[in-house]
């Protein structure tokens, strides 16, 4: 039982920006210059450079990235991506991910530390801001433009600009810089929809990078929280060396005896960690890299910056505090090959390869004929048999297309189209209903069929005009297939 004099121990806060009391901590981070800082400003300043210009850059007659939600047209790298392409949609999502959890076990969380959009503004865009209008944390580090009169709302309308800078170039991702100029030079009632989207996106940037910060990365972001699933024990993260750091150096308060010490004892071995508590000080998430591998910490590499010009001073090798892994700093013997590093890149090739197949498969025309909402089939007048279909038809050319649907056996049969020709415009895509009327004859057998043939009726000149033929099974009375069969034939009506 602990004695009434004895302190409590001092309690772990539930997250790094958390008082114990529950309140707010705020966490303003002390920069730390060094090798690694120089190579993320550097890196930083040419993606935000990149997100700017990317919707100016065109490929092809297309822009490089433009997400069209409202027509569902998505281009990416100058190929359009209609409705129908569920499977190259999603096939590319998947490699994206399985890239990611392929970095992620060889690399950690690089992409945090590195790239993030969240980590790139924040830390090279609204912090320099910060320290700018409010001082840097340290003694003596006061900004030039601290403590005076205009200094906080200066600080707020540069954050006011910026936030609506980065809303108008998110939405020419998804409208394009035409719209999005049109829009900008003409009144906001003319528009009232994309006003309110800049709005919104405004106001969320303001809130993100002006109060919520690295709450975001702790809270919102669930990355952090897959580190268990994606790493490993060699797995490169930033990582902290307590075989080399610990004991740690720096001075304890005396203890109550204060005799003098006998002449040649020998003092307690002391490690290469002095306690400064910089590694600590200039952690955007304001955690202790010491106490381990952590959900919050982004992999900024501030604090190997930090140690590195610490251990400088003190003429002690640097890397107290380095990329490396859980297995080297336990000395264990490294493994490079290890079972997620294989079976990574072998699904990331099997969906790059069926993702190219698949494209490689592509048309210039995307058919599709089904059967017909209601009946599979009527009576007609004269004794005809007529079943209802529905074809539908995408154009994915880039300029206006006409299609021309034709029965191959016109004796027995005749086809009852809504509209023939079909007129389609660059990407769009159109379903047509209609009727195959057919003479009872043409429906003896066990699988009789229609086929029709699908003719783009202006080819551009010189090119070899596009020709798709389909099978449609036909229905009739007395016809009595097995369960299978219908099953077999649904497959046939959705060929494409």
């Amino acid at each position: 039982m602990p004695s009434v004099h004895e302190e409590p121990a001092q309690q772990q806060p539930v997250l790094s920006t958390l008082n114990q009391d529950g309140s707010r901590r705020w966490i303003k981070p002390r920069l730390s210059h060094g090798r690694l800082l120089n190579r993320r400003r550097a890196l930083a300043y040419f993606l935000i450079l990149l997100f700017t210009t990317i919707p100016y850059i065109s490929l092809n007659g297309k822009p490089l990235v433009l997400l069209d939600l409202t027509t569902r047209h998505f281009t990416i790298f100058g190929k359009t991506f209609l409705p129908t392409d569920t499977l190259l949609l999603a096939l590319l999502l998947v490699g994206i991910f399985v890239l990611i959890f392929l970095l992620s076990a060889l690399f950690g969380r690089v992409w945090c530390g590195w790239a993030c959009p969240q980590t790139v503004y924040m830390e090279f865009v609204f912090r320099p801001i910060e320290r700018l209008f409010d001082g840097a944390p340290g003694r003596g580090k006061k900004g030039p433009l601290a403590g005076k009169p205009f200094s906080k709302p200066a600080k707020i309308i540069l954050y006011l600009l910026i936030s609506m800078y980065l809303a108008h170039t998110f939405l020419a991702y998804f409208v394009g810089v035409e719209n999005l100029r049109h829009w900008i030079t003409s009144s906001p009632l003319n528009h009232p929809a994309p006003f309110l989207v800049v709005l919104v996106v405004t106001g969320l940037m303001l809130f993100n990078f002006g109060f919520f910060r690295e709450q975001l990365c702790i809270i919102a972001c669930p990355y952090g929280r897959f580190q268990s699933a994606m790493l490993d024990r060699n797995s490169l993260i930033v990582t902290y060396d307590p075989r080399r750091g610990e004991p740690r150096g720096k001075a304890t308060r005396l203890p109550a005896d204060v005799s003098l010490k006998v002449v040649g004892e020998p003092s307690p071995p002391v490690g290469d960690c002095v306690d400064c508590g910089l590694c600590v000080a200039t952690c955007p998430t304001g955690i202790d890299i010491r106490n381990g591998l952590q959900m919050e910490c982004v992999n900024c590499t501030q604090c190997i910056d930090a140690c590195n010009a610490v251990m400088t001073k003190l003429n002690r090798p640097r890397g107290l505090i380095r990329y490396s892994s859980q297995a080297l700093i336990a000395g264990e013997k490294p493994r490079l090959l290890r079972p997620r590093v294989v079976i990574y890149p072998a699904i990331l090739l099997a969906v790059a390869a069926a993702f190219v197949i698949t494209l490689s498969n592509q048309g210039p025309a995307e058919i599709t004929i089904l059967r017909g909402i209601g009946r599979p089939f009527v009576d007609l007048p004269g004794g005809e048999i007529g079943n209802p279909i529905k074809i539908k038809i995408t154009n994915r050319t880039d300029t206006p297309a006409e299609y021309f649907i034709e029965l191959a056996d016109t004796k027995a049969m005749h086809l009852t189209i809504q509209e023939n020709p079909i007129h389609l415009g660059p990407g769009e895509s159109k379903t047509i209903t209609g009727m195959i009327a057919a003479h009872p004859s043409a429906l003896a057998g066990d699988h009789p069929a229609a086929k029709l043939t699908v003719t783009q009726a202006n080819a551009p000149a010189g090119a070899e005009p596009f020709v798709q033929h389909l099978n449609f099974t036909l229905m009739g009375k007395g016809q009595h297939r097995p369960h299978t069969a219908e099953k077999h034939d649904e497959k046939q009506d959705g060929h494409k």
